[in-house]
């Protein structure tokens, strides 16, 4: 997901979404019921697929598609027995022309009695995903990377003022008289916050996280 305004240039934000949605198409009798979810794991995406078979007990085929992560290369789709390439990938092509990642749309469909054939229903689950994404706003986040930090506990004040200054994310932490955090630094300042954390009076052990 490049989502940097020139070519050759490292990408410093990505585009995905923060809250669910949902929207409905019809079609000879067949109802395609379209919901997007803001997902960062399959642990996540499996927790939602989970609560819409429960929602949805009585639909004929439950499609999906997913894509995860900042360089976009951890996706999923099902046709949950619908004819191969007639449901997921147009799902999953909907997701890609916006552009966004850490999105999951499933699309539930209910028989109507009439078959659509395979071009009514990749039109179908095709639809039914883009109204749904066109009615989640979108969000633009800054892509972070991750720094353990250790320091003693007096050093916290100037250390929580320079995270809260350059927009960090402070991912986990532990205080105790040694403190330990886990923070995202935003890819754009990531030259500015480590000067700033090593410009600093005391100790503190700073890396890079894997």
């Amino acid at each position: 997901m490049n989502n940097s305004p020139e070519k050759g240039m490292e990408a410093q934000y990505y585009t995905t979404i923060e809250k669910s949605g949902n929207a409905e198409f019809r079609d000879r009798g067949s109802k395609f019921f379209a919901l997007v979810y803001p997902v960062s794991s399959i642990l996540e995406f499996r927790e939602r697929l989970a609560e819409v078979k429960k929602e949805h007990p009585k639909a004929t085929h439950h499609c999906f598609a997913y894509r995860l992560g900042i360089d976009g290369m951890n996706f999923r789709v099902s046709d949950d027995r619908e004819p191969s390439g007639s449901a997921g990938r147009p799902i999953l092509g909907q997701i890609d022309s916006k552009k966004v990642t850490n999105v999951l749309v499933i699309v539930v469909r209910y028989f109507g009695g009439t078959l659509l054939g395979v071009p009514g229903l990749i039109n179908a689950y095709k639809t039914a995903a883009a109204l749904a994404l066109q009615v989640t706003p979108l969000v633009q986040k800054p892509i972070l990377v991750n720094y353990q930090l250790q320091f003693d506990y007096t050093q916290m004040n100037d250390i929580m003022r320079i995270l809260k200054q350059t927009d960090c994310l402070i991912v986990q932490e532990e205080m105790n008289l040694f403190c330990s955090l886990i923070i995202g630094i935003p890819i754009g300042r990531l030259d500015e916050v480590l000067f700033r954390l090593r410009d600093r009076k005391g100790e503190l052990e700073l890396k890079k996280m894997a």
